[in-house]
């Protein structure tokens, strides 16, 4: 059985924060062995819940910098969490980075075979998917070369080939399908419909409001690495339409007030 158990997770990331310094300062906090340039912890994600089992298609929307795609990576066991837990039954297929980590140097074949060794797949089970996988990129005698002379949009035909190659239970998504060009993009729209029917479990992040809410039997809103409202689609995905929308009338609300020139004094 497929499944998805997040309890109180948090990730925090640890960044080092440049600032210039006097000689005075350098010497004495060298003198006493501190930092000349401190420390701070980026809270990337802060006590995420989230349950999800066999059948269900949760979403995950937010806007950019809400923490979807950590949560996706935490998901994905890319990232640990730094407090709370997260556990992931299932067999796991990602897609997003999916053009991230190619062996440049390595022929298309040749990555191929360890991607998909990455991806959890034996000796056996990619030997019948070899072929698949090349006549989907479509790339046909450039596989024999290294993928360091790929055009963007070949090493993006053949990631999403290796990466969609998987039969997973647990299938993670983040807008996969806003690349490529439109012959690829056509592809790849059939190949994940494919992928969603046959997975047990799917996770998505997504902009695309009209689509979560019609694919989704649930949806996670995300604001600042924390998450604001989980339930069904069509009313967390209202909560946070009109919640986009107050916020944008109170944008130009506050433009309009900074905006308005300083009434001139008049002599009488």
């Amino acid at each position: 059985m497929a499944s998805i158990d997040v309890t109180d997770a948090s990730v925090t990331f640890t960044a080092t924060q440049s600032k210039q310094v006097t000689l005075k300062e350098y010497l004495l906090k060298g003198l006493f062995r501190k930092s000349v340039n401190p420390q701070v912890a980026i809270h990337a994600l802060s006590g995420i819940n989230l349950t999800a089992r066999d059948g269900d298609r949760v979403g995950i929307i937010g806007h950019n910098g809400a923490g979807k795609t950590t949560l996706l990576k935490l998901l994905a066991g890319i990232y640990t969490p730094t407090a709370g837990t997260s556990r992931v039954e299932g067999r796991v297929c990602s897609l997003f980075d999916i053009s991230v980590g190619f062996e440049n140097e390595a022929t298309g074949w040749e990555n191929i075979v360890y991607r998909s060794y990455l991806q959890g797949e034996s000796p056996a089970s990619l030997r019948d998917k070899m072929q698949e996988i090349a006549e989907f990129s479509e790339l046909g005698e450039f596989l024999s070369i290294p993928v360091k002379n790929y055009s963007a949009g070949m090493r993006m035909r053949l990631a999403f080939a290796i990466a969609t190659a998987a039969q997973p239970e647990v299938l993670l998504v983040a807008e996969v399908l806003a690349v490529g060009d439109m012959a690829l993009q056509i592809k790849a729209t059939a190949r994940v419909r494919a992928m969603v029917s046959v997975s047990r479990l799917m996770v998505v992040v997504s902009h695309d409001l009209n689509t979560v809410r019609d694919t989704c039997t649930k949806v996670v809103w995300m604001r600042k690495g924390q998450v604001v409202q989980e339930g069904p689609p069509a009313e967390v995905v209202a909560a946070y339409n009109q919640d986009a929308t107050e916020r944008a009338s109170a944008a130009r609300a506050q433009a309009q007030v900074g905006g308005q020139a300083a009434p001139v004094a008049r002599v009488a």
